[in-house]
């Protein structure tokens, strides 16, 4: 969370994390797509394997928070192992997770590596346990034929955490899932921006009684 006190504006980072082609760029372009004309360029640094995606977009639907606007943004990393670096970096700073699950039978295992590999990573960069971290896990490709149960998913789910069934190529559970994300990330920092803009204003109302 990067509070401005100046311009009166609080940012927040949510990063969607998963094992490559799970559908972490596919979510983010469906929420570009989706969200209104108030936002910043999609910026995508691209390459023959993956893709890493930011945007952020200063108008969302939630209000303020006391005196500040709020600002949103999000990031994706690229799923393949040789990004192992990259990964964790995009972690440093963030308020907020999603966790994109792949539902094919032959992922099961990427997803639990990866979800792993998440939790190391928080605790290397950002020195917080997973548990701390507000999240979300999405059940990616839930149209497949041969989907694995939401009862064998379930075992990723370790911190019993929201989940919310997807199809992202369809946008199906795209904006439930950032809903739900920003829901989380909000209800956690909300006390303490609104905390931070009551300290400001008392002490503009000292520095007058001053002069």
């Amino acid at each position: 969370m990067i509070v401005n006190l100046a311009d009166k504006e609080v940012s927040f980072k949510i990063v969607y994390y998963g094992p490559g082609l799970c559908g972490k760029t596919t979510n983010l372009l469906q929420i570009y797509s989706r969200i209104g004309n108030d936002k910043g360029e999609m910026i995508s640094l691209a390459n023959r394997e993956d893709r890493t995606i930011f945007f952020d977009f200063a108008s969302f639907d939630i209000g303020k928070l006391g005196d500040f606007s709020v600002k949103f943004s999000i990031y994706t990393v690229p799923g393949q192992s040789v990004y192992k670096v990259t990964r964790k970096l995009v972690l440093k700073g963030v308020d907020g997770v999603v966790f994109v699950a792949d539902s094919a039978p032959n992922r099961f295992r990427s997803n639990l590596v990866s979800m792993q590999e998440m939790a190391e990573h928080l605790q290397e960069v950002a020195g917080v346990s997973i548990k701390d971290v507000p999240m979300v896990i999405q059940y990616n490709k839930r149209d497949l034929p041969d989907a694995l149960p939401l009862e064998v998913l379930g075992k990723i789910n370790v911190g019993n955490v929201p989940a919310i069934e997807a199809v992202a190529v369809r946008g199906e559970g795209v904006m439930e899932t950032l809903n739900a994300i920003v829901s989380l990330v909000l209800s956690k920092y909300a006390p303490a921006v609104r905390g931070k803009g009551k300290r400001k204003r008392r002490k503009r109302k000292e520095s007058r009684r001053a002069r």
